[in-house]
């Protein structure tokens, strides 16, 4: 199997498992109380889809769960050569592999941790860029809230409003990302993609996917 198929069957993947989670959340097939149900539920799911996956005997499909990325030089968000994701994924044969890396974010609104959570989005999508100057192929962000202060919000405080991923906004490449409060929870950022975020609703819930 060449590199091109199998980034092409690892999206496939990806794509049909969010589907079947976020359908199965929203009209309750399965039931994800905080981020730590909600990636095993997703894991699971993705496990599932990729061993049908396996289409010849040297195909194989891998996840891990909360582990490591080797990085070529020291990261800003783990201060060393390695760097922890939420998901990894791996399909590969005898001759070619392919790895996803995927960061989640579950968001309730009975735990509003706010503002700091929207900081913590730009923070993964840039660890996600970062991941992919280092040997991952594929990288996702995944996001999913019953709370609509992050779809919807008519404004933010000027302090934190540079953190925004409301439906249909979208981000400029090289647009510096800063915390203006007197003690910033973290610094400045800086993504070198443009993204515009396009939400999707179903129920209760409210979901994001983004491709970085």
């Amino acid at each position: 199997m060449n590199k091109e198929t199998q980034i092409k069957l690892s999206e496939e993947i990806i794509e049909t498992a969010f589907h079947l989670l976020i359908n199965k959340l929203a009209f309750g097939g399965l039931t994800a109380k905080n981020e730590a149900s909600f990636q095993l539920e997703f894991g699971h799911i993705l496990k599932t889809l990729g061993q049908l996956y396996e289409f010849r005997l040297e195909d194989k499909f891998h996840l891990e769960f909360e582990t490591y990325i080797d990085l070529s030089d020291k990261s800003v968000k783990s201060k060393s050569n390695k760097a922890r994701v939420d998901l990894l994924l791996k399909y590969k044969d005898d001759e070619t592999i392919t790895k996803t890396a995927i960061e989640l974010k579950f968001f309730k609104k009975g735990n509003h941790r706010e503002p700091n959570n929207r900081y913590d989005v730009f923070k993964d999508i840039s660890n996600l860029e970062l991941y992919k100057q280092n040997g991952i192929d594929i990288c996702y962000f995944i996001l999913a809230t019953d709370h609509l202060h992050y779809v919807n919000q008519e404004n933010y405080s000027f302090d934190t409003a540079d953190f925004n991923f409301r439906d249909n906004h979208k981000y400029k490449s090289g647009t510096v990302l800063q915390y203006k409060t007197s003690k910033p929870y973290g610094e400045d950022l800086k993504l070198n993609q443009d993204y515009e975020f396009k939400w999707k609703h179903i129920n209760e819930f409210y979901f994001l996917k983004l491709k970085v």
